[in-house]
């Protein structure tokens, strides 16, 4: 069972992308802008490693 992480993340990645762009050519700090994303970044791993723990529970309950 394959888990749909790839195209989640790919769309992940385009958001965060774009937001920093946005962020930086507004006028703040690179830095801020850089940790404004990593935190929703993490927000999205917290979010896949909760969908991989789920899956084998859910992988048993289908067998």
């Amino acid at each position: 069972m394959q888990l749909p992480v790839t195209p989640v993340s790919w769309k992940a990645q385009e958001r965060l992308h774009r937001k920093l762009r946005r962020l930086v050519a507004r006028g703040k700090r690179r830095s801020v802008a850089v940790t404004a994303v990593g935190r929703e970044l993490l927000g999205f791993v917290w979010a896949v490693a909760c969908l991989v723990e789920q899956s084998p529970k859910m992988a048993e309950a289908a067998a």
